[in-house]
């Protein structure tokens, strides 16, 4: 490393205590997408403590702030922070309201973030770069709350379900080039990951059966029982599960979110919510394609009305290169052995809407561990504060100098390398799509 990175990397462990400290206030007051209010405002504070101005309120709690380089214009470089937690009631330090707690380690990805701006925000540091570092805190990464989201949604709050669906919508990323995200990583050994390989997408399905209430023993002939026509539409569902192919890595998990009212009466109402995931775009439409079918077949059978409503979920991810810019920089860091190379061919059945951002510019990833437990588990527990949250804010750090030193010639490979899948334009009219049902009535 040369005198810059040394300088960054010695600011970043400078002010290790105050990187940790915020990173445990974050864990300790989790709160739910589109509702990460104080969560913001905590992150806003602490980089207008840095003279940075953040622009906040972007898709309800988003933020951002820039910080233009001291050598000439470039491109613009985003470091990503997740700000919402995720519903897991049974983990010890959960909100007992909401039952939110940062088993996803988005705290970890805001300990990221403050952490490279203390070191970018460095009078020296800042001089050496050629064109501009953003640090976005974005919402609402986790799928959960769908109902609450869908009121947003009627409401004309928000369009999209997710954090960054909502911000591309919004054109919070057009004067964006590239980002780096980062996860934490709950798999064991290895510190660091890099790099990533290919993940489901999937669209999200509410179906609402509406039948006749009547009497269960006195006049069951009278209704209409929209519970079973619910059972058959699961069970056509099921047998839809032999024509998946294995290599779309279908994945179709439904729940019954209201059965009906009493015992004793025949349920006029039932309602199932269910996600269909899948290897690629056309996967998931066909797979939700069948599942639309398999719903209005339980409907016509006991002749109850059948409302089926599909929201956006998530896009597949896409595969980054093995060569990423960030690889020489962890191992610069904690040495070859701890260092794993993401293959590109490798696919995880998970979303997240990192995916819907690669469609649109290209994205740098890495993950480090410091964590415990399951993801998403009650038993997620930090192990090792420097991996969490230092370790990463270095990284992040030294990538966007790498990235915007030298002319920025770094930032320039990456996206003439990367070229966008869609446009802004032609990804909200794909979403939208699949909102009118015009995605899978058009296959």
């Amino acid at each position: 490393m040369g005198g810059i990175e040394e300088r960054i990397t010695r600011i970043v462990d400078e002010n290790r205590d105050r990187i940790i400290a915020f990173a445990e206030d974050i864990f300790k007051h989790p709160e739910l997408g589109f509702k990460e209010e104080r969560t913001a405002e905590k992150t806003a504070v602490f980089l207008a403590s840095l003279g940075l101005e953040p622009r906040k309120g972007l898709a309800l709690t988003g933020l951002k702030a820039k910080l233009r380089g001291g050598g000439g214009e470039g491109p613009t470089v985003a470091i990503l922070g997740e700000l919402d937690a995720v519903r897991t009631p049974a983990h010890p330090l959960a909100d007992p309201n909401t039952g939110a707690a940062h088993t996803c380690g988005h705290h970890a990805q805001l300990a990221a973030l403050v952490g490279a701006a203390i070191a970018l925000s460095d009078v020296q540091v800042r001089q050496s770069l050629c064109g501009t570092a953003v640090f976005f805190a974005v919402p609402a990464e986790e799928y959960g709350e769908i109902e609450f989201k869908h009121s947003l949604v009627r409401e004309g709050k928000i369009g999209f379900l997710g954090g960054k669906p909502e911000l591309i919508r919004l054109g919070e990323f057009d004067d964006i080039d590239l980002a780096i995200t980062h996860h934490a990583n709950f798999e064991g050994e290895k510190k660091i990951s890099v790099g990533s390989g290919s993940s489901n997408g999937f669209i999200g399905k509410h179906v609402r059966y509406i039948g006749k209430a009547a009497h269960a023993a006195g006049s069951p002939e009278t209704g209409i029982n929209a519970l079973n026509a619910a059972l058959i539409g699961l069970a056509a569902l099921n047998a839809q599960r032999e024509t998946f192919r294995d290599g779309d890595s279908v994945r179709v998990h439904p729940i019954v979110t209201k059965g009906g009212d009493l015992v004793n009466v025949i349920p006029g109402e039932t309602t199932v919510e269910l996600l269909v995931r899948a290897r690629t775009i056309e996967a998931i439409l066909d797979a939700n394609a069948k599942a639309t079918r398999s719903f209005e077949a339980g409907g016509h059978a006991m002749d109850a009305r059948t409302i089926i409503s599909d929201f956006p979920g998530y896009l597949p991810r896409l595969p980054e290169s093995r060569a990423s810019p960030l690889l020489p920089i962890a191992r610069a860091l904690v040495g070859e052995k701890d260092i794993e190379a993401v293959d590109p061919s490798r696919h995880f059945t998970f979303s997240t809407d990192v995916g819907d951002l690669c469609h649109v510019l290209p994205v740098l990833t890495f993950n480090t561990g410091g964590f415990s437990g399951e993801a998403h588990g009650a038993d997620v527990a930090l192990v090792d504060a420097e991996t969490a949250f230092v370790l990463p804010a270095k990284i992040a750090a030294l990538a966007v100098f790498d990235l915007l030193k030298d002319g920025a010639a770094g930032a320039r490979k990456v996206k003439s390398e990367r070229p966008a899948k869609f446009t802004r334009r032609e990804y909200v009219d794909f979403l939208n799509s699949i909102l009118s049902g015009d995605a899978t009535r058009s296959r």
